[in-house]
C-alpha cells in the first residue's frame, strides 16, 4: 500500500510551464496530509481520503476537476472543510464540474446548475434562477 506522498507522486503530471499544480502547493492545499504524508493512504479517514483523491487529481494538473459526490458519507464538519476547500479552488481559477446531492453545498459552491431527472436536464441556468423557481424546486429538489 502506498503513502500518502507516493499517492500524490505517482499522479504527477508533468506538463512544463503549464504545470499548475506541484507536491508542495497540494500539500499546502491540505495541511492534514502534509502532517502524514508518510502514512500509508488506507489508514486515513474519510474525510482525509476525499482530499487525498482531490490532491491526486490536481497533480494530474487537469483543466477541469470533476468532482462526483465529494460530500458523500463525510461529517457535517468534514462537509463543511470540503466546500471551504473547493470555494478555494474555484477563487484560484480552477475550473469544476460538481456532481453533488448536497444541494445547499453545491448551491454555495456553483455558478451555473444542471438539474438531471432520470438522466435528462430538467433545468439549465443560475443558482438564482433556480432560487428564485419555487415549482422548480419543489418538483426537483424536494425541501430546500
Amino acid at each position: 500500500s502506498l503513502s500518502v506522498r507516493e499517492n500524490l507522486l505517482v499522479a504527477e503530471q508533468s506538463q512544463g510551464a503549464t504545470r499548475t499544480w506541484t507536491l508542495d502547493r497540494v500539500l499546502e492545499l491540505f495541511p492534514s496530509l502534509r502532517e502524514r504524508q508518510l502514512q500509508h493512504a488506507g489508514s486515513l479517514s474519510g474525510g482525509e481520503q476525499q482530499m487525498l483523491a482531490v490532491g491526486r487529481a490536481l497533480m494530474g494538473n487537469p483543466r477541469v476537476l470533476l468532482m462526483d459526490e465529494p460530500s458523500e458519507g463525510l461529517a457535517p464538519l468534514i462537509v463543511a472543510e470540503v466546500g471551504r476547500t473547493i470555494a478555494r479552488l474555484k477563487q484560484e481559477g480552477q475550473s469544476i464540474l460538481l456532481v453533488e446531492q448536497n444541494v445547499r453545498l453545491a448551491f454555495d459552491l456553483a455558478d451555473d446548475v444542471v438539474l438531471l431527472n432520470t438522466g435528462r436536464v430538467a433545468f439549465a441556468g443560475t443558482v438564482d434562477q433556480v432560487r428564485d423557481d419555487q415549482a422548480l424546486i419543489t418538483q426537483h429538489l424536494g425541501v430546500f
